[in-house]
């Protein structure tokens, strides 16, 4: 068990252009940004009624909101989702929804949710084993994980949710990458059970993270103290409009599906010609996972290609997809001159 002492301290992540440009001052500009795990190939752009930004968000609208988002990810009724500018303004909340006691994540994950924890009230620990969860007030997990893709099977975490339901307690599953993973192990089906919140990003999978839209979903009271607590207006006009549209557009769903399963294939093989081993992830990021990692993290960030490092896990880095044609070519020249400075690396092979 890993205790989390400085909890409430604020997490370093991916996606800063700024802290990148300090890391690699002579870096050739625009950075390519595979740090973040967010679609690359962003839901089309469309312009926005006037009344999404001149009036205050409509109570209507919300509420169809609601009943897509339950329609798309499973859940039992639009009762069920609390809808919410991004699901990092919820953990506190979610966190907060038991009375302070032992708060047990399960890791090596998203460092967010430990912080929500601390900052909640709760002793927070991050955990290696999933049965150490069951000891938890408030167990966390993330599923598909972040950073190693790792899934945790339905049946298993429905048992953790009763263990904990019995006495109090409350399973927070973390389904921000579901999108993208196996949806027949999505707890949002199973939400009315009470005892469970799952939330879900809006964000990444429909490459609009500056949108800020996330939902919790969980049973009828609980949704309606969170929906208490956020208050009126809460997510904004824009957002409420991409929401609605997004969610509703199954066949982009589809169709983007496919393709992010064939770009994280053609990853896998750039990788693979370069002696880089995958390890796990998802079909938006891969998980890598070699004693060299930080020479390729260091050559890949001169070149402008910058990828998810882990202080406390130096072995380990998570690359997202390329967005463009340039952008393969140039992670293509940066993985090559890599490989060209390793006397222990294999070169190049033809594809």
């Amino acid at each position: 068990m890993k205790l989390l002492d400085g909890a409430i301290a604020a997490v370093d992540h991916g996606g800063s252009l700024g802290r990148a440009s300090a890391l690699f001052p002579h870096a050739p500009r625009p950075f390519v940004d595979l740090s973040t795990g967010i679609n690359p190939h962003s839901y089309p752009l469309f312009e926005l009624p006037a009344t999404a930004l001149s009036r205050l968000p409509e109570s209507e609208r919300l509420r169809e909101l609601a009943e897509i988002a339950a329609r798309t990810y499973g859940a039992p009724s639009a009762a069920h989702v609390a809808a919410a500018p991004g699901t990092q303004i919820l953990l506190p909340r979610v966190a907060s929804l038991v009375r302070p006691g032992k708060a047990l994540v399960l890791g090596p994950t998203y460092a967010e949710h430990a912080r929500a924890a601390a900052i909640a009230g709760h002793a927070a620990a991050e955990v290696d084993d999933f049965d150490a969860l069951a000891d938890a007030d408030l167990a966390v997990l993330v599923n598909p994980n972040n950073p190693d893709g790792r899934v945790v099977e339905r049946d298993r975490l429905l048992d953790l949710a009763a263990r904990l339901r019995a006495k109090g307690g409350l399973l927070v599953v973390d389904e921000a990458f579901m999108d993208v993973g196996p949806t027949e192990q999505s707890l949002a089906g199973h939400v009315g059970q009470g005892g469970i919140v799952v939330l879900r990003s809006f964000g990444k999978f429909f490459g609009l993270a500056g949108v800020r839209l996330g939902f919790a979903l969980a049973d009828r009271l609980t949704v309606e103290r969170l929906d208490a607590q956020l208050g009126p207006w809460a997510v904004a006009g824009p957002a409420l409009e991409y929401g609605i549209r997004a969610l509703a557009d199954t066949k982009w769903l589809c169709d983007m599906r496919r393709r992010l399963a064939g770009d994280a294939k053609r990853l896998d093989a750039l990788l693979g010609r370069f002696g880089i081993p995958v390890a796990g992830g998802t079909i938006l990021f891969r998980y890598l996972s070699l004693p060299a990692v930080q020479s390729l993290f260091s050559a890949l960030g001169e070149r402008g290609v910058l990828v998810r490092h882990f202080a406390e896990r130096p072995q380990v880095l998570r690359i997202g997809l390329p967005g463009s044609e340039e952008e393969w070519q140039r992670l293509e020249g940066a993985l090559a001159a890599w490989a060209s400075r390793r006397d222990d690396a294999p070169k190049e092979t033809a594809p």
